[in-house]
């Protein structure tokens, strides 16, 4: 059962923030303000400019923590008081951490680097290892809260928090945990990692207008935009939720995941690999296909990822991937990499419970190779009982979650 929402997003902190500004289509990105970008050829980025860690922390632990801790952090302290869950010692033995991040702490890599090339060795700070680690966004979350149950990292790249959640998941299945606390944090607009997306080619160079550069399915789409922020969720076993008179936005009922075995950034051209995560999804929901109303899907603005995609949920759905909903909130976030499926669980949350599909705006120009029906530019009020969470990462990872109607 998802019983708490954590959002830190470009374009909103908090549930409510975040939701409103899902559903009036208003997009997070825009020129970038961290660094000097004018040698670069994408500019554009969905920073969290509202975002300040000391709402959250003290002083003293902002200091010892990466930006991309401060997001996790930060988004569990939102979770947890959503789903109004106390951790104390009666429970924590049972609380578990699985909560990833495609990249970690680079701010602090890069930020010491540069201390040790000017200064010498002997002035590298004595916390570069564990704020730049990927898995402290986990050790700090437990360290914070107290959760003494299993607690692990993904890393997966851009499908990252959606494996940790399906982890998450697994473990309360199996009896290993009574509650989660997962998804993912990420930090990734820093000098070095803008200059290595763009040597890739993957970001879109619509430097002058930025809140129109991610337009997924859109004919004139030109590549993602890189953003940051964290999406985390609290998992409660059914019992236990109800035992103690939880909200439940929803459930969890499937999760499934496969390997294109393909090459190291481009999807495979024949969708399967994303086609078979969807399918084990519903194999272990033991939900048919034609039940599925919405698909949140990967959508990152990229020419092969959306048309690859489409083809996929073609694949897996048949004529019935015509009737349901696709949209890409990616639109309006920019893509968090390694948090962006742990933000998009909690938009597929929010859309079963509310009854309302977020757009895919900038939708202007339609491409012929993808048809399907993106919510272009306005929210849908339509009710979901069954929705699907795509997340398709570097290396050919891909994932999927199947949420459903609590009834």
């Amino acid at each position: 059962m998802v019983t708490g929402l954590g959002p830190i997003s470009p374009n909103g902190i908090g549930k409510e923030s975040f939701w409103h500004a899902l559903i009036n289509g208003y997009s997070g990105i825009d020129k970038i303000s961290f660094f000097d970008t004018s040698d670069y050829p994408s500019q554009i980025a969905g920073e969290v400019r509202d975002f300040n860690p000391l709402d959250f922390l003290d002083a003293k632990e902002c200091k010892r923590l990466d930006r991309f801790s401060h997001f996790a952090l930060a988004a569990t302290k939102l979770a947890l008081e959503d789903a109004n869950l106390k951790i104390d010692a009666s429970n924590a033995e049972r609380v578990g951490v699985i909560v990833g991040s495609g990249i970690g702490g680079l701010f602090t890599l890069e930020k010491e680097h540069q201390i040790l090339l000017e200064k010498g060795p002997r002035r590298v700070s004595p916390f570069l290892i564990p704020m730049m680690i990927a898995n402290m966004a986990a050790g700090n979350i437990a360290i914070y809260s107290g959760a003494k149950g299993p607690n692990s990292c993904v890393v997966t790249a851009c499908a990252t928090s959606t494996h940790a959640i399906g982890e998450a998941f697994e473990l309360i299945k199996r009896g290993a945990a009574e509650v989660c606390i997962t998804g993912g944090a990420e930090a990734p607009i820093t000098p070095l990692s803008l200059a290595g997306f763009c040597a890739l080619r993957a970001l879109s160079t619509r430097n002058e207008e930025p809140q129109k550069a991610s337009r997924p399915f859109d004919a004139k789409r030109d590549g993602f935009v890189i953003s940051e922020g964290a999406g985390i969720l609290v998992l409660e076993e059914m019992n236990a939720a109800l035992k103690r008179g939880a909200h439940i936005y929803c459930e969890i009922v499937g999760y499934g995941m496969s390997g294109d075995a393909y090459h190291i950034t481009a999807p495979d051209p024949e969708g399967k690999g994303a086609a078979r995560a969807m399918q084990n999804a519903l194999n272990e929901a033991n939900i048919e296909a034609s039940l599925v109303n919405y698909i949140n899907a990967h959508g990152t603005s990229t020419p092969y990822n959306d048309e690859f995609e489409t083809l996929a949920i073609k694949n897996v759905f048949g004529s019935h991937a015509y009737n349901l909903i696709v949209s890409s909130t990616k639109s309006m976030t920019g893509h968090l990499l390694g948090a962006a499926g742990g933000l998009e669980a909690i938009i597929c949350s929010l859309v079963i419970e509310r009854s309302v599909i977020p757009p895919t705006i900038n939708y202007e120009f339609p491409d012929p190779l993808c048809d399907l029906n993106y919510a272009p530019n306005k929210a849908i009020n339509r009710e979901v009982k069954v929705a699907l969470s795509n997340s398709l990462g570097f290396g050919g990872h891909n994932a999927t979650l199947c949420f459903k109607k609590f009834e």
